[in-house]
């Protein structure tokens, strides 16, 4: 493929743009999320992703070794990684911009608290 390729999903929390096509064996997104807002507590049965601070201010709130919920400001220019079956969720403390990678998406999504009301996603 050499076209250039995006997709902007709008999302109650901000907005992703795909900038994999979702044939790949990958996938690679960005997520504006605004200041205030939350991504749901989730986990995932199959994908797995990485994250990548690139402006504003964030934070994960995701499971430690122990399984407790804990909570992880982002720090520009750093990666963090989250396991299959790990329990997280991004919230945007100022309008901010983080690069994610995971592995495809497929499995389910499931949404253990959504502040918009939303159902577990099956791809």
């Amino acid at each position: 493929m050499s076209e250039p390729y995006i997709r902007k999903m709008e999302k109650p929390w901000g907005y992703e743009l795909h900038f994999v096509p979702e044939t790949f064996p990958y996938m690679g997104k960005i997520l504006h999320i605004e200041a205030g807002k939350r991504l749901s507590l989730q986990t995932h049965d199959k994908k797995q992703e990485s994250w990548f601070l690139m402006k504003g201010r964030a934070k994960i709130i995701w499971d430690n070794e122990n399984g407790s919920l804990i909570e992880t400001e982002m720090k520009e220019g750093k990666g963090y990684a989250c396991q299959i079956n790990q329990r997280h969720r991004l919230v945007g403390i100022t309008d901010c911009d983080i690069i994610e990678v995971s592995t495809p998406e497929q499995g389910t999504t499931y949404r253990l608290e959504d502040d918009y009301g939303r159902p577990d996603e099956h791809l």
